[in-house]
């Protein structure tokens, strides 16, 4: 087990944006407050769980998280990570699904694996297709050495080799690194990024609350079912601006060569947005 020391209470806006681009993965620390933690784990408490094909000890809430707890829906428009969000992917959002695990004691190890397919597959549909899609992890317990930490294979989602085909998964990898984190931290990774979990070696759970976000241009191929109207207009306020059709896309299929109006500034693309060009 190789523990990633990186401080990442001491980076800047672009070191964060940088480490995310290019090593797959920031970690943004303690974003949680300990009341919003015992809000989330209290009104989970009573969620339908199922558990995986491979252990009942690995657990996962039926129905998405944010429809149960109305503090989880309302952590979709939560103001600390939207400013994060919006400086990496501009200010229009969509909010693409929510996941509550439960990593019971026993609980063995995640494979390392991607959460998107290019053409889509059994696990995420045609959500996972989306071109730019992450992952918001927020860690409601201590992630310790033995608590199912997480792990990842940094830069795995810049490789062109078929190594790094979405569609294949890994028991292990010799540079693989593994991330530890107080309770409250969100870990942020591409969806392509190769990553997954050690085993819960304690005799305590580990719970997490699992959103998926991407830029609005960034739809599916494919169309996917959409929201239930009547989910959307109870969801809270602050949610709403994100829980835009999960069919929203920015595709043209005609691209002329000369378009109008074309600018000359585009922030998002500067090189010096890493902050050291």
């Amino acid at each position: 087990m190789t523990l990633d020391e990186t401080d990442f209470s001491s980076m800047s806006r672009p070191e964060q944006i940088r480490h995310f681009e290019v090593e797959g993965y920031v970690v943004l620390p303690e974003i949680l407050t300990p009341d919003l933690i015992a809000k989330v784990k209290a009104e989970m408490a009573d969620a339908e769980m199922g558990h995986t094909d491979y252990s009942e000890a690995q657990t996962r809430s039926v129905g998405q998280p944010q429809w149960h707890s109305r503090t989880a829906a309302e952590l979709i428009g939560y103001p600390p990570m939207i400013e994060f969000l919006t400086d990496l992917l501009g200010a229009d959002i969509v909010f693409t699904r929510g996941f509550f695990q439960r990593s019971l004691p026993g609980c063995p190890g995640i494979s390392l694996h991607t959460d998107g397919q290019p053409h889509g597959s059994n696990l995420f549909g045609y959500e996972g297709t989306c071109p730019r899609l992450l992952r918001v992890l927020y860690y409601l317990d201590d992630l310790t050495v033995d608590r199912a930490p997480f792990r990842l294979i940094p830069r795995s989602h810049l490789s062109f080799h078929a190594d790094a085909s979405p569609y294949v998964r890994y028991r292990s990898h010799p540079e693989e690194i593994t991330l530890t984190c107080k309770a409250g931290s969100a870990v942020l990774i591409p969806s392509l990024l190769q990553h997954g979990s050690h085993p819960n070696r304690t005799n305590e759970i580990r719970e997490l609350l699992h959103f998926g976000y991407r830029p609005a241009w960034a739809g599916p191929i494919q169309p996917v079912d959409d929201w239930d109207p009547e989910l959307i207009a109870s969801a809270p306020d602050i949610a709403k601006p994100f829980l835009q059709s999960l069919n929203t896309t920015g595709f043209q299929w005609s691209q002329p060569n000369k378009p109008t109006g074309m600018k000359t500034e585009a922030p998002g693309l500067n090189p010096s947005r890493w902050g050291d060009w």
